[in-house]
């Protein structure tokens, strides 16, 4: 045993110490060749940002590839050596597919990078993001699902079990597809988002009660950040099927309402005065809406609607809370009088006893 491990390893002595200089002359002259790439261009340079997502990846797949070129040329009857070599191919394919997906990412990132947010073009820069990185994401899935492939077809058994796959295809197809059908529908349903564009990455919704901004569209599902910093993970296939507010498809700009039940008696003038005041003095205010209107009543009191406009949705709120602390100090210290009240007549005993 002992004999047969020293003329083992004295075999592999000389192609092991040939391929650990090529591997290491190989690192030394791709790293000496990075470092000067990234001294002599500039970091936005879109070759430069492909270099440096890819960096590691492709030293990877040198090295790979050098070590596959050396175990060619070892002698045949080295033990161990189609073991060997098999694993170098497997790692070469895992490496390029390791590649392959971090080149897509850097596509990604050079379309948004080349398109930027500018004043007046925000909805077409979201629009391209969105659906940059939605096509990303799904030809990153098709390249691991490609790259995954190949190193399976490097086992001999995976090739032999091709042709009863083949012939049990259709039922197979049949199965998977019952089974996989909320994921494709959620691929389905994202990529006729990333086409349509019902909403876009930073978009203002308003989902199941929530109001929440777009953080992170993926091939499968989005992430929204409500206004009190959770996170709200919908299925794409959720947006298809269901109706959601949209509050900045066009334009950020938002109407804000303030509503106040008062008595019958209130002057709805200084209302309108003070109101016109409180929104020159806000600077969330857009200066263009300011609207005052008796909107409703009941038996009791009357319902006045103070409608203002503000930029976006985060000024309109807090616009609104402004408004609506004026409004209701100021009928406090004016007309306290006025705030809504029940009404009530006492009677006594002898008018009772006289009614009856």
């Amino acid at each position: 045993m002992l004999e047969s491990i020293e003329a083992g390893l004295s075999a592999w002595l000389l192609p092991g110490v040939s391929a650990l200089l090529a591997l290491l002359a190989t690192y030394t002259a791709y790293r000496l060749a990075l470092a000067l790439t990234r001294r002599f261009t500039r970091s936005k340079a879109v070759p430069r940002i492909f270099l440096d997502a890819a960096a590691r990846a492709l030293g990877v797949v040198l090295c790979l590839l050098v070590l596959n070129g050396v175990l060619e040329t070892a002698p045949e009857d080295l033990p161990l050596l189609s073991e060997l070599q098999h694993l170098a191919t497997l790692l070469l394919i895992l490496s390029l597919t390791w590649a392959a997906v971090r080149c897509t990412s850097a596509i990604g990132e050079v379309i948004v990078t080349l398109n930027p947010v500018l004043e007046g073009q925000w909805k077409r820069a979201r629009k391209v993001e969105t659906q940059t990185r939605f096509l990303v994401r799904g030809l990153n899935i098709l390249i691991v699902i490609v790259g995954l492939g190949a190193a399976l077809m490097t086992f001999e058994g995976v090739r032999h079990v091709g042709g009863s796959l083949l012939a049990s295809a259709g039922i197979g197809g049949i199965v998977l597809g019952f089974a996989a059908r909320p994921v494709l529908g959620n691929l389905l349903a994202g990529m006729q988002i990333a086409l349509t564009q019902p909403f876009r990455i930073d978009d203002v919704l308003h989902v199941q009660g929530e109001w929440c901004w777009v953080e992170e569209v993926t091939a499968t599902y989005v992430v929204l950040r409500v206004w009190d910093l959770r996170r709200l993970i919908v299925p794409l296939q959720w947006f298809i099927e269901n109706p959601f507010q949209n509050w900045s498809r066009n334009t950020a700009d938002l109407l804000g309402t303030v509503f106040l039940w008062l008595d019958y008696a209130i002057p709805v003038e200084p209302l309108r005065e003070e109101f016109a005041r409180l929104l020159r003095q806000a600077p969330q205010w857009d200066g263009k809406t300011e609207t005052v209107q008796v909107t409703d009543s009941n038996d009791r009191a009357l319902q006045i609607r103070f409608l203002m406009g503000a930029p976006d949705s985060s000024q309109a709120w807090d616009l609104r809370c402004v408004v609506r602390e004026g409004l209701v100090d100021f009928v406090q210290n004016q007309y306290p009088e006025y705030l809504p009240r029940v009404r009530a007549r006492l009677v006594e005993d002898s008018d009772m006893a006289s009614e009856q």
